[in-house]
């Protein structure tokens, strides 16, 4: 994998993230959240890269927990033994070391209570069990895959569907559990992290999720594109719009990397 023939960009939009909201301190200890989909591969490749030379050291740890598609019917056992060795593989090529842990969240969720709108339910429980993770291995930082684009259309959704002006955070502390969350991608556009995911050849697995194209956010998607269509650089005056307001600790700033494309 030559990832890093193509990462500078990628790396441009993390090292501005963690210098303008402070998410890495000397010696932190931190977490990244990994599925096997090209967001949070891309982040642990960017954080990867950047250990290498930030000024402020910090330890690095892979956590990966198995949703358990397979025991809830939706893969089969070799699908998910494939993607956990390519998690490994990965992890093994950047020397970061790897923590796997087990979850029943597929069964519980579609077979248990067969929820019919998943998306949120399934957040909070993945969420929980990472912290836990974390914490059981001694990080008290999580590192998160969202992006720029997940930014805009979770602040879309929340306006759409509650009617309220929100998000979540660049940097949250979670007193219950003591752990800080970052999310390192928040100036990244989803077509810059697949751009490098291509390039690089990153060995990113579909979801075998049954509500993965089928979601609230899907939906949002695909109305921020038809109404970019029309206006130029939409989800660009958005985010500048949540940065200006405050929304959530998203704060202004001297300069916004801007893809080409979208100016």
């Amino acid at each position: 994998m030559a990832y890093t023939d193509h990462i500078r960009r990628l790396l441009s939009y993390t090292r501005k993230a963690v210098d303008d909201y402070e998410m890495i301190k000397d010696n932190d200890k931190i977490a990244v959240g990994v599925s096997g989909g090209k967001d949070s591969l891309a982040l642990l490749c960017a954080l990867a890269a950047l250990r290498r030379f930030y000024p402020k050291k910090f330890e690095l740890l892979a956590i990966y927990l198995d949703p358990g598609f397979d025991e809830a019917g939706f893969a089969d056992k070799e699908y998910c033994d494939a993607q956990r060795q390519k998690i490994k593989d990965i992890c093994a090529e950047l020397d970061v070391p790897l923590y796997i842990g087990e979850t029943h969240i597929a069964q519980i969720i579609f077979n248990v209570r067969k929820e019919k709108n998943p998306c949120s339910l399934c957040a909070r429980m993945r969420r929980g069990a990472l912290h836990e993770a974390a914490k059981s291995q001694g990080f008290d930082k999580l590192a998160l895959g969202h992006h720029f684009d997940d930014a805009v259309e979770t602040f879309m959704m929340n306006l759409f569907n509650e009617g309220r002006i929100g998000c979540f955070s660049p940097v949250t502390y979670l007193d219950r559990r003591d752990i800080t969350v970052i999310r390192p991608l928040i100036y990244a556009p989803e077509k810059d992290i697949r751009y490098f995911a291509n390039k690089a050849e990153l060995p990113v697995t579909e979801s075998p999720c049954p509500a993965d194209n089928d979601s609230e956010r899907s939906r949002m998607k695909e109305i921020l594109r038809d109404f970019g269509k029309e206006y130029k650089g939409l989800k660009y005056r958005i985010f500048g719009a949540m940065q200006r307001g405050n929304v959530d600790g998203f704060k202004e700033v001297e300069s916004m990397p801007v893809s080409s494309d979208d100016t």
